[in-house]
């Protein structure tokens, strides 16, 4: 049952990935959300993670240092096993475990009598396959995730598509697993510019449409894809402007393809967009466009962008049209070819459909994926 004196004062201890804004990443932002807003309460919230290990001065966070993130992996485990036998929380109420590679190390020093919630945020050992990594490092990597979620008592998951990969890839019954979507900080993604005034301050185009997409520039995200359809997508509408943001070993493929299909003129790739300045270019752009082909558990780019007042499309993989399709049906495309990702947008940017206001988004994302809604919800699943 879930205790509500608890709740009120509980001790957590988090066991993640990087720290966020330091290192980018879906993982990393959820989790440094997520804590934060635990921390927030009367909680004492502890995260375990690679790389930094003090606390920077407006965190009510505890931070302890299990690894260096540049060390081999061998010697990641032994750090981090070692690490966690020094953390501050020795008998926390909750466990909350987020990246098996962590997690791993540590099972063996997990308290028996606390309970152990692991957040699934994809199937890692899949992703790495998907990426082209050798089979033994992601057999190895499969059987690391199987063992700690062995150990783990119940499960969180962002969608119910990757609950069902959870139940089904992994074995995990589903009465162990609570969909409970991510959520957005209101306050730091918010519509407090002009899209004039945003494109100013970046020194994007002001008289153009302007599609952004924030990726990471690996093969499942799918950019290829989306250059391929800029070819159709300047046809219907000529003055398009796409700006991609993220770094990634695919940076010059894509460039070569977006040169090999003339679109230098049409599309900018910005490379590392600073934390700072991501709610600045949701607010510059007409739509948003997540356009990945694989393995996309929730979608943070979408429901930031959003907070910031800019619909977002995506295409149906994963758990991203659990996201959208509650503002309006049609900002998920029909398939994750180059047509459909093409089709779409020209319905929104070429005048066959009104883009949803900007008002509607951000009514529609305070209302569904606000931190401060869902950081109690993840606490009672931890708790109970």
């Amino acid at each position: 049952m879930f205790d509500d004196r608890l709740a009120q004062s509980a001790q957590i201890l988090c066991v993640g990935k990087e720290w966020f804004p330091e290192v980018a990443g879906g993982l990393n932002r959820y989790v440094y959300e997520l804590t934060q807003q635990l921390a927030t309460t009367q909680n004492k919230v502890e995260l375990c993670i690679a790389g930094r290990d003090d606390s920077p001065p407006d965190s009510c966070v505890k931070l302890t240092r299990l690894a260096g993130p540049h060390d081999t992996i061998i010697r990641r485990l032994l750090r981090s096993k070692q690490a966690f036998s020094h953390r501050v929380l020795q008998t926390p109420d909750a466990i909350n475990l987020h990246f098996a590679l962590y997690s791993f190390p540590l099972l063996g020093q997990l308290p028996q009598d606390v309970p152990v919630t692991f957040t699934f945020h994809g199937p890692w050992a899949e992703e790495s396959q998907r990426e082209g990594q050798h089979s033994l490092g992601t057999q190895v990597k499969a059987w690391m995730e199987q063992q700690v979620y062995q150990r783990c008592d119940r499960f969180i998951v962002l969608s119910q598509a990757f609950g069902k990969i959870l139940h089904e890839t992994y074995g995990i019954p589903w009465e162990k697993i609570h969909v409970i979507p991510g959520g957005v900080n209101i306050q730091r993604f918010q519509p407090n510019l002009s899209r004039h005034d945003a494109r100013k301050q970046l020194g994007f185009p002001t008289d153009r449409q302007i599609l952004f997409s924030p990726r990471r520039l690996v093969n499942r995200m799918g950019l290829d894809k989306l250059l391929t359809a800029m070819v159709q997508i300047k046809q219907q509408v000529p003055d398009i402007w796409l700006a991609i943001a993220g770094k990634g070993p695919l940076q010059s493929a894509l460039e070569q393809q977006a040169n090999e299909l003339e679109l230098t003129e049409h599309v900018k790739f910005l490379g590392y967009v600073p934390d700072e300045q991501l709610p600045i270019a949701y607010q510059a752009a007409d739509l948003t466009v997540v356009p990945s082909q694989s393995l996309e558990g929730f979608g943070l780019i979408l429901v930031e962008s959003l907070a910031c007042g800019t619909p977002a499309l995506c295409t149906p993989v994963g758990g991203m049209p659990e996201v959208v399709s509650g503002l309006h049906p049609r900002l998920v495309t029909a398939s994750t070819d180059a047509d459909a990702i093409a089709s779409r947008i020209v319905e929104w940017l070429g005048g066959e459909l009104p883009l949803p206001e900007r008002s509607s988004c951000r009514d529609y994302a305070c209302r569904s994926f606000d931190w401060g809604k869902i950081a109690p919800l993840v606490q009672h699943v931890l708790l109970s």
